[in-house]
């Protein structure tokens, strides 16, 4: 489907400059304390880089040793430099011709490192995005989706799993015919020329996510109220980074989605209000490329801080392709699922973009703007408390709209039994332990086709979604998916036949794939947020499964 040729991303280099000044005036405008700023800004910097050294360490020294002596309008002058570097650094950029060869360039692409041969045999085939539809499942209101896109601006929110969701993202839209959107990549990602060139010109802008001063920050969520406000479509993941436990978020960071309501905002005191709508999503695959690392990284404690993972999978040029090599050579192996689409409240919204509330009757979302005068403002207490309500609806979205697929089934049955084999409640116990785990084939068939018919009950009431190639698929079908899919990817094996029995050999993986099902109650929860209950205990997981062995032998 072709994408409307209107879309304002199209002009974006004409308004570039026009954007980061804009951007800039508003930073340095808006700021209440040039001095406190630039300061927790030097401070931060200094400690960042001391161990490195270097010119901008000695830039960031100066800064600091002088600050004290500078004049309210050499404060604000050193502000408004220091923003305007920054939004530089993060404006990104679009180009109508990269787009265009990358729309038609994705299929080959792909197709190349799925069946190279084919490909070649196939050539007048080559560009027809189609052959990757059973491949690539795109499901969703796509209708609805086009439609509000042509009334407002659309800010799509989903699932983070793998630093290959931007372009599996980026496909699905293309496949609904939705326009494409702005997107925020991690800076460290632009290392890589071919990537770098491609994202730099369909529209990624860059975020460093080393800088923790309110300054980038403010220059950041400036930057993308921008965009919004001039109808740019844009795409967030408000997990902030990759899912490093494979569960789908429960937990958001919504500094960037609470620009959507602030867009909103600042339109209708114009008198121009530009209509936001958020549009949560879930990325579903059968198999990541990342989950070694990823699963590592959460079961270290330090991992639970860091920011970012500068040597893992997606980094790796062979690996990236035996990832594609093996994924798309599976039916269904990617489901992207769009969900119902909400305004910057939380409201659903109709096709004419008119809200509604939890009853259906229908609200002017401009009233949630309004001051105590009658008139609209910003207001941050409010609208933090809108934009924390409008998380909690994304995040039931992610709940809903998660696709499940036969490795998280049955690595769900098989990590239960683990547990119930080695008989310790603690998660690390369980993963240390050394002997191998056995479990019968027709038992774990038995535990599956258990698991399915909680599944079938779960998706009959909207809480969860079943995966096509999933559906209507026996037990026994469904445990060969998931060893088809396993077999010949991760460099350990994960689960291993032995006769009639099967071999639970990397206990990190099970976890990490039984994770997707955790916060529904339909796996061990060991990813809860603080202070809530784990799933699996809130519905009294776990009960049946406790014919596996342990032995150094078995």
């Amino acid at each position: 489907m072709g994408l409307v040729s209107s879309s304002p991303i199209f002009d974006f280099n004409a308004s570039r400059s026009s954007i980061v000044e804009e951007v800039v005036e508003r930073v340095t405008s808006h700021t209440k304390d040039p001095l406190l700023t630039l300061n927790e800004a030097a401070y931060l910097e200094t400690r960042r880089l001391s161990a490195a050294g270097g010119s901008e360490l000695a830039e960031w020294r100066s800064l600091a040793g002088h600050l004290g002596r500078l004049t309210d309008g050499e404060l604000r002058a050193t502000l408004k430099t220091y923003a305007e570097r920054y939004a530089w650094d993060v404006a990104g950029n679009f180009d109508r011709r990269v787009y265009k060869f990358a729309s038609r360039a994705v299929a080959p692409l792909l197709g190349g490192l799925m069946s190279p041969r084919t490909t070649l045999r196939h050539l007048h085939q080559a560009f027809d995005l189609t052959t990757l539809d059973s491949r690539i499942v795109v499901q969703g209101p796509r209708e609805h989706i086009r439609k509000l896109s042509e009334i407002g601006t659309v800010v799509f929110t989903p699932t983070h799993l793998s630093n290959l969701d931007s372009v599996v993202f980026g496909f699905a839209l293309e496949r609904a015919g939705l326009p494409p959107a702005t997107y925020g990549a991690g800076k460290n990602l632009f290392t890589n020329p071919v990537l770098s060139y491609f994202m730099s010109n369909l529209g990624a802008y860059r975020i460093d996510r080393r800088l923790r001063h309110g300054l980038y920050k403010d220059v950041l969520k400036s930057y993308s109220s921008v965009l919004i406000e001039r109808g740019y479509h844009s795409l967030f993941f408000p997990g902030g980074t990759r899912s490093r436990s494979g569960g789908v978020e429960r937990k958001l960071k919504l500094g960037l989605a609470g620009t959507g309501l602030e867009a909103f905002a600042r339109t209708t005191m114009r008198g121009r209000p530009q209509k936001v709508f958020f549009v949560p999503a879930t990325i579903n695959y059968l198999l990541t490329l990342e989950a070694e690392t990823l699963i590592d990284d959460f079961l270290q404690e330090e991992g639970k801080a860091r920011y970012i993972i500068e040597d893992d999978e997606s980094t790796r040029i062979g690996r990236v392709a035996a990832f594609m090599q093996k994924l798309l050579g599976l039916d269904g192996a990617c489901v992207i699922r769009f969900s119902r689409p909400l305004d910057a409240f939380g409201n659903y919204v109709d096709d004419e973009g008119t809200s509604h509330d939890a009853r259906g009757r229908v609200v002017d979302a401009t009233s949630y703007v309004l001051g105590r005068d009658g008139k609209p403002s910003l207001d941050p207490v409010r609208d933090a408390e809108y934009t924390r309500e409008l998380g909690e609806r994304i995040v039931q979205a992610f709940q809903e709209d998660t696709v499940v697929m036969a490795t998280h089934v049955v690595a769900a049955c098989a990590f239960e039994r683990l547990r119930r084999a080695v008989g310790k409640a603690d998660l690390f116990a369980v993963l240390r332990h050394k002997d191998d785990v056995t479990v019968p084939r027709s038992e774990l068939a038995e535990d599956v086709d258990v698991m399915l018919a909680r599944l079938l009950e779960l998706e009959e009431k909207g809480k969860i979604a079943v995966a096509p190639s999933l559906a209507h698929r026996s037990a026994n079908t469904v445990v060969d998916d998931a060893l088809r899919a396993f077999a010949g990817y991760h460099t350990q094996e994960v689960l291993t036949p032995r006769g009639g029995e099967l071999v639970l050999r990397d206990t990190r993986l099970l976890f990490y794939y039984q994770n997707r099902l955790a916060a529904h109650g339909l796996a061990f929860d060991a990813i809860a947020p603080p202070g809530t209950m784990p799933a699996h205990v809130r519905t009294g997981l776990g009960q049946g499964a406790s014919g596996a062995r342990s032995s150094a032998t078995a």
